[in-house]
């Protein structure tokens, strides 16, 4: 028998409150399955990169490596057009399904690739190729999930589901970081995971994305979106996204420093705690893992609070905390050599970054019409993190080899203040949202 759920003066359907639940579920874990796959080149670097770029310098082996890492970004804005396209004209479902078809393919280049000892420069040329796909891939991914999520929520707790992006985005991340800890410790010798080991990951990804496309093919479709298309406005229209110009220029801003300091505490720390601080390759692991266990548990608590609160004050909490705390966070990791310091330093900072990753998505959701939303969130949000998110590998690094290393900590500073005045600017999207429009 067929029971219901009695809230304030409606009613909901538990059918429709466990297809809800399962739809996010589907939309989350591809999203992880998809970030795995992104995030494992980052993980497993350190043992592939002098395969790829035979260089007598450790430092300029991994700049070489974080340099295509920032290529691969060049590509995110088309894929945020192209999916978003997809997204807002045939629906949130087949742009989310064709995202994670691209990075199966990506990921089974990577895993195949012969070394610069057996093809020369060819190596790192069809190791970038591999990459600009993965980055086409989540240029769309990510307007396409954040879109996804927010529109399959209830209005009352989209900032809840929403933060699942984030939480399974790191998931990812910590996935990758799983199947490193098992190689190293478990199954294969330090030896064997430079000669080949650090091709298994990667297959792995490759087999988890085609489970998943399997899995999102019985995806429902949003309300919204079905709503939109019967009443003729799905369009994915560029020339319809630039009637909303200020809501463009917001997503820029509001993503900007958030994106550059979420790319330093996750991609890059792995090589600042091995590189400046000196930890082992395992102390590394070790502490990369639990801080972004301690993130993720972070997400779904930020954005529940965001529910109540507003998006706003979460965001101000970011900047402010991020402009004031960054540089002597930084400059103490730098130099202690405690391996739980470090951790407890890296867990500080994401106090006031998970203010930014937990609602970032439904802040961009709530902007938009349904008609535009896929690629008003994902095509200035991947122009954006091309511009500073994957380039703060490098940036940092290149800061490193001219000698003055901690300039990048007022660099990424600089960029959160930057955010910080457009989020003390915005309205919070919370009492503002687009969300009921079709238009």
């Amino acid at each position: 028998m067929q029971t219901e759920t009695v809230v304030g003066d409606g009613h909901i359907d538990t059918a429709d409150v466990r297809r809800r639940l399962k739809s996010i579920f589907i939309g989350s874990m591809g999203n992880l399955v998809e970030w795995y796959d992104f995030y494992a080149y980052t993980a497993f670097a350190l043992y592939f990169a002098p395969k790829f770029f035979p260089q007598s310098d450790p430092v300029v082996q991994q700049l070489n490596a974080a340099v295509l890492f920032a290529a691969t970004f060049l590509m995110r804005p088309f894929g945020g057009w192209l999916f978003g396209y997809i997204g807002d004209k045939y629906g949130r479902r087949l742009s989310l399904t064709l995202s994670v078809i691209f990075m199966c393919f990506g990921s089974l280049i990577i895993a195949v690739t012969p070394t610069y000892e057996t093809i020369g420069i060819a190596a790192p040329i069809v190791l970038a190729v591999a990459r600009i796909i993965e980055g086409l891939s989540l240029g769309g991914e990510y307007g396409a999930s954040a879109t996804y999520l927010s529109e399959i929520a209830d209005p009352q707790h989209r900032g809840f589901y929403s933060s699942f992006q984030y939480v399974t985005l790191i998931g990812g991340q910590l996935t990758a970081i799983i199947v490193l800890l098992l190689l190293q410790n478990v199954f294969l010798t330090a030896d064997e995971l430079r000669a080949w080991g650090w091709r298994i990951p990667f297959v792995i990804g490759a087999m988890l994305a085609i489970f998943t496309a399997v899995m999102r093919r019985g995806m429902h479709e949003t309300e919204a979106f079905e709503a939109s298309k019967s009443s003729g406005e799905a369009t994915g229209s560029i020339r319809r996204l630039l009637n909303y110009p200020r809501e463009l220029l917001l997503v820029i801003g509001l993503t900007a420093g958030g994106t550059a300091a979420f790319y330093t505490f996750t991609t890059y720390m792995q090589t600042f705690v091995k590189l400046s601080v000196g930890l082992t390759e395992n102390e590394t692991t070790l502490v990369i893992f639990g801080s972004l266990l301690f993130a993720s548990l972070l997400q779904p608590i930020y954005g529940a609070i965001s529910d109540r609160i507003g998006r706003k004050p979460l965001l101000m909490f970011f900047g402010i905390a991020g402009t004031l705390g960054t540089v002597p966070i930084l400059t103490t990791l730098h130099s202690v050599k405690s391996p739980f310091v470090a951790f407890l330093l890296i867990c500080a900072a994401w106090l006031f970054v998970a203010g930014y990753t937990s609602i970032n998505a439904i802040v961009k959701a709530e902007l938009f019409p349904t008609s535009v939303r896929a690629m008003g969130v994902g095509l200035p949000y991947a122009i954006t993190v091309s511009l500073f998110g994957g380039t703060a590998p490098a940036v940092a690094l290149w800061f490193k080899t001219i000698g003055h290393e901690q300039w990048f900590y007022y660099y990424l500073s600089a960029i959160i203040f930057v955010s910080l005045i457009i989020y003390s600017t915005m309205r919070d999207t919370k009492h503002t949202s687009a969300m009921h429009r079709h238009v």
